[in-house]
């Protein structure tokens, strides 16, 4: 039974690895791989040694590391979320807020971008149109193109597409709380918010915590898609994350074998610190909750 999901994992996750090779070469685009000549260790030595480069990935770690911090912080919302939305009584209200607070985490990344622009463009944007009108303030707002908050704009962009999605697995687990402890807790005199606080928030804390977990397994690898639509020449510096960056630096910005061969091994490094990230949290929840998810 197992088989097919097995042999979905090795094609899409490990049979991929064979990629890694190009780290190895200086290969060049259009010639085979092992016509190129065999570099070893070159382009990951030059991620350390080479000052531009190291300058160019201080910055893309500090954009990484940041909105991935800021991504870890919003984890407690579709908690929150849950616990309010399992104690709402009128059915209908309670379904119709779940589907739609559902449906986001379906739509595409350049959907989303396309819903924001219509809402935060600088020349047509509902917001811009709505503040003006109100005379709140006369000349329009960069929203989308500003640097100075695509941290906060990033992370919230995310929140709103996920926190729906990512509630069904809060809800999912109250289900599984025994309800003789709340009719026990009724019986004690125990109002909603005592019985939510102290039979529900605990029940459900183990999930936080594996989630958690894995989001800081997880915490280089911010996605693609969002920062690649979101992405224009003023905001570069600020939302170029890791994989926007072997993106930019092995496809987009030269077809060179150079930026090739010199993605992929930043692309390998990111892996490793993303494997003992993993075995880290994991090591660290042993220690502390008793046991892991490995």
């Amino acid at each position: 039974m197992a088989l097919p999901f097995i042999a979905l994992v090795f094609v899409f996750s490990y049979l991929p690895l064979y990629g890694w090779m190009y780290a190895f070469f200086d290969y060049k685009l259009g010639h085979k791989l092992f016509d190129s000549e065999f570099k070893g260790f070159f382009f990951f030595k030059m991620i350390l040694s080479d000052p531009i480069t190291v300058d160019e990935v201080k910055r893309i770690m500090s954009n990484t590391l940041g909105i991935s911090f800021l991504s870890l912080l919003v984890q407690v919302l579709p908690l929150l979320f849950a616990l309010f939305l399992v104690e709402m009584k009128f059915e209908p209200l309670k379904k119709a807020i779940q589907t739609l607070t559902t449906l986001p985490n379906f739509l595409s990344w350049p959907l989303v971008y396309a819903f924001a622009f219509s809402m935060f463009s600088e020349s047509d944007g509902f917001i811009n149109k709505l503040l003006i009108q109100l005379h709140i303030i006369e000349d329009p707002i960069s929203f989308l193109v500003s640097s100075s908050h695509v941290w906060l704009t990033q992370t919230a962009y995310l929140a709103w597409k996920t926190i729906g999605w990512t509630a069904i697995i809060y809800i999912a687990a109250v289900t599984s709380i025994d309800n003789e402890l709340y009719e026990a807790a009724r019986i004690d005199g125990a109002g909603r918010f005592r019985i939510m606080w102290s039979i529900t928030v605990p029940h459900l804390m183990p999930t936080f915590f594996v989630l958690m977990m894995l989001s800081i397994a997880n915490f280089l690898n911010n996605g693609l898609d969002q920062y690649l639509v979101f992405q224009n020449a003023l905001n570069t510096d600020s939302i170029e994350v890791l994989d926007l960056y072997v993106y930019n630096v092995g496809i987009r910005n030269g077809m060179s074998g150079y930026n090739y061969s010199f993605a992929t091994a930043v692309g390998i490094l990111k892996s490793v610190v993303s494997i003992a990230l993993l075995f880290s949290v994991n090591f660290a929840s042993k220690k502390v909750r008793g046991e892991g998810i490995i």
